[in-house]
């Protein structure tokens, strides 16, 4: 059991959850909560670390059952109450299994309110062209949101998770949007950011235009837009591009698009949040891909 805030691994976790250069240095990122843990595919699990009192009602049975299951799982070692390191029973995956004094726990959590469970994953970066590869073995329209320099943590997770609602194809971020492993990214993602394929670009341009090579239409939401995007055809490949929260999208960006479209607005709004522009399109078209 980790009894002391000095742990090197506490440590460690503590440096993951603030540091973006120390996540990627080491290949790794931190979830918490019972819902991102329940849902992190095994093989990508390194470490867990899980609080006394919460260990506790796991053995008394008062925890909930998909999380028990999982968690057994995992570890095949729940009647044992040391805590040290387990392998999966059923793929012989090692995973170091730790449990932790409650204000311990407490120290290494990001959130107000923890909910016992932290883990240790590993990362799920794609290149530009894997991610292209990928989605194209599919043999369906792609469905691309491409993102130039979102900065807010929440409004990044937020497009994750509504991207894999609307069935995305993947998300093609530049390289000076947000760390997508932020603590506050990964939350929003609910889960999300187990599957939805994503990428960072170091030129966005370039992939814009080897996108249209694919014969992927390209749709920027812009002021100078004339024709609302629920009037466009979005029924074959095409990418939407969302532009940074305060800026929108540079000029030198948008002018790469296919085509300008709107999102009107009554009242006073002259725009709205990138989250939710990025949602409205990626619904419009699931939508249309139904009918």
């Amino acid at each position: 059991m980790i009894t002391s805030a000095a742990n090197k691994k506490v440590k460690n976790i503590a440096s993951l959850l603030s540091r973006s250069r120390e996540r990627k240095k080491q290949g790794i990122f931190v979830v918490e909560g019972i819902k991102m843990f329940t849902e992190v595919p095994i093989d990508r699990l390194l470490e867990i670390y899980i609080e006394e009192t919460l260990f506790k009602e796991v053995l008394a049975g008062k925890a909930d059952e998909e999380f028990v299951k999982k968690l057994d799982q995992i570890t095949g070692c729940l009647p044992k109450k040391d805590g040290k390191s387990c392998v999966a029973k059923d793929n012989g995956i090692s995973v170091e299994f730790e449990i932790v004094r409650d204000d311990i726990f407490r120290k290494m959590s990001d959130t107000q309110t923890p909910q016992g469970i932290l883990c240790v994953v590993k990362r799920m970066d794609k290149t530009f062209e894997n991610l292209i590869r990928e989605a194209q073995r599919r043999e369906e329209p792609g469905l691309y949101l491409v993102l130039e320099d979102i900065q807010d943590p929440g409004n990044l997770g937020t497009m994750i998770r509504a991207g894999e609602g609307a069935g995305v194809s993947g998300i093609i971020m530049s390289d000076k949007t947000v760390d997508v492993y932020n603590p506050k990214t990964i939350r929003a993602t609910m889960g999300s950011i187990y599957r939805v394929p994503f990428c960072y670009v170091s030129d966005l341009h370039r992939c814009i235009k080897d996108l249209q090579e694919c014969d992927i239409q390209i749709f920027a939401a812009h002021l100078k837009g004339e024709e609302s995007y629920d009037l466009q055809d979005y029924c074959r490949s095409v990418a939407f591009l969302i532009g940074n929260e305060g800026n929108g999208l540079k000029d030198e960006t948008a002018e790469l698009a296919d085509t300008y479209i709107k999102i009107p607005m009554l009242g006073k709004v002259e725009s709205l949040n990138a989250a939710i522009a990025a949602t409205l399109l990626v619904y419009e078209a699931a939508r249309q891909r139904r009918i």
